[in-house]
């Protein structure tokens, strides 16, 4: 039986997309190719930052709540060592891709993609965790005041961040998940947080992924 879509398979499914679509680039770049090389980075950084506030949120808002309504303590701190686990690898990644960025070079995009890749089986394993183990705990509470309080928490960003935030979501979603998000956060609400608000990414991250040079 296939489990259903939540908002955060969504999300989940947002992260893996970059992670394989950034994989690939990788892959086809170029020696010397400084200003591909500047891009990808810049990719990079920008899904890093998305991935951690996702799981700040639910460190700071969501283990605790989960705590309180009889969700196992054994299974939150193995959440909790998962993150530092997945934090230290989008580090190292990091310091892989601005290592890239400064040399441009076929060898150090190598090095890149290898270090993207073992960080995508960290993340990969994480979320697979979260999806199978953690959600099927959380889903009879989703309509409890309890959750709405925390998914208010979660949702409590500047109306920029919220505006790149659908603009990352929504670019090359797939038909299922654009059905889910479409029966969840009105249309015209997503239109306006992703086309107007979400300018700067469609600006400086969509281009790069459909970018091939």
């Amino acid at each position: 039986m296939t489990e259903p879509i939540t908002m955060n398979r969504v999300i989940h499914d947002a992260v893996r997309r970059d992670l394989t679509r950034l994989s690939t680039a990788l892959g086809a770049a170029r020696d010397d190719d400084r200003a591909r090389a500047a891009e990808l980075d810049r990719a990079y950084t920008f899904l890093r930052d998305e991935l951690a506030r996702h799981h700040e949120g639910e460190d700071e808002y969501l283990w605790p709540w989960l705590a309180t309504v009889g969700v196992d303590p054994d299974l939150l701190t193995t959440m909790q060592s998962e993150h530092e686990g997945m934090s230290a690898a989008l580090a190292d990644t990091g310091t892989a891709m601005h290592a890239y960025a400064a040399t441009a070079s076929a060898a150090d995009a190598a090095t890149a993609r290898a270090s993207v890749l073992s960080t995508q089986e960290v993340v990969e394993r994480h979320l697979t965790h979260e999806e199978q183990e953690l959600e099927p705990q959380l889903r009879p509470h989703l309509d409890s005041p309890g959750w709405k309080a925390v998914e208010k928490k979660l949702r409590a960003v500047s109306p920029r961040a919220a505006g790149s935030f659908f603009a990352w979501l929504t670019d090359g979603m797939s038909d299922p998940d654009r059905a889910y998000l479409r029966s969840t956060v009105p249309p015209p609400v997503v239109t306006v947080l992703s086309k107007v608000l979400g300018r700067s990414y469609t600006k400086q991250i969509a281009p790069i992924w459909r970018n091939g040079s």
